[in-house]
């Protein structure tokens, strides 16, 4: 009876657009795996074809994932080699893999990443933001109300926030961000590596008349990028002008509540932190 040792399933990063950007080692584990899981056949098809490979393939989608952990662990328990791969990028960063890797991992499985393109970290590099700390928030709600929500949850951070959006939504997004973080410095990054590559940088007001007058911009894939909230702990000239803000808001008879939110939107930081300094600069007054 021969027995084999378990295979392993390689967890490869494919190119998000120029196909040179897939590294010598991915296309070596692309070629020797016995078989490759895809999140769509037909699209991973044409960058096996553009490498001579004739890998066998299988799908592996949002929809049938989970059905798909016993029929691959099978195949590694027999001894063969799988590559994980996506339409576009890094597996499992917004892409299909996660519950796979996951179920494997639990059984013991050997999984070995193959690193490459990421759209997100592609972005970060080429933005001009700060990157010492960023928080990757996915895809942001379909909902317009949801969406306002996540980005006022979001609002608070100080880190770098960094979104995947889509052509027919990001009208919708940067509508949100006009109501929701009106002053903040937003980068958008879109076709990257493709031939129409392309960074824009302004408020989102900025941002929304530029794609306004060039539906062209408007098409592709995009990362968002949007500046953190400055602490809330400013120096001293920061200090006096939000301070003189919040007079001004007050004088204006604007109320603590809805000073603070506005506060929060145009300056960053905590609500509650604003909330409890107009107070106290109202009972001074």
């Amino acid at each position: 009876m021969t027995h084999h040792n378990p295979g392993t399933l390689y967890v490869v990063a494919t190119p998000i657009g120029n196909l040179d950007d897939l590294t010598p080692r991915a296309a070596r584990v692309l070629a020797e795996v016995t078989r490759i899981a895809a999140e769509d056949t037909r699209h991973s098809a044409r960058l096996l074809a553009h490498l001579g490979v004739n890998t066998p393939m299988l799908s592996l989608h949002e929809h049938n994932e989970a059905r798909r952990v016993d029929t691959l662990d099978g195949y590694l328990t027999a001894g063969e080699n799988i590559a994980l791969i996506s339409d576009a990028g890094t597996p499992l960063i917004s892409d299909p893999g996660f519950v796979l890797v996951r179920e494997l991992r639990a059984r013991g499985r050997h999984i070995v990443p193959i690193p490459g393109p990421c759209a997100l970290i592609a972005a970060l590099s080429g933005a001009g933001l700060p990157t010492d700390r960023f928080v990757f928030g996915g895809f942001l709600p379909a909902k317009p109300g949801a969406r306002r929500q996540a980005l006022e949850d979001w609002s608070a951070r100080e880190e770098t926030l960094v979104f995947y959006e889509s052509p027919h939504r990001i009208m919708h997004t940067l509508e949100a961000l006009k109501e929701t973080l009106p002053a903040r410095a937003v980068v958008l990054a879109r076709e990257l590596t493709k031939t129409f590559e392309t960074f824009l940088q302004g408020t989102p007001e900025e941002l929304l008349s530029q794609l306004t007058e060039d539906p062209n911009q408007a098409r592709g894939e995009f990362v968002v990028m949007v500046a953190g909230a400055l602490p809330v702990a400013q120096s001293e000239h920061q200090d006096i002008s939000a301070d003189e803000l919040m007079k001004t808001l007050l004088d204006e008879g604007v109320g603590v509540k809805q000073g603070a939110a506005i506060v929060a939107r145009m300056l960053g930081g905590r609500k509650q932190e604003w909330y409890a300094r107009l107070q106290a600069i109202k009972a001074e007054h």
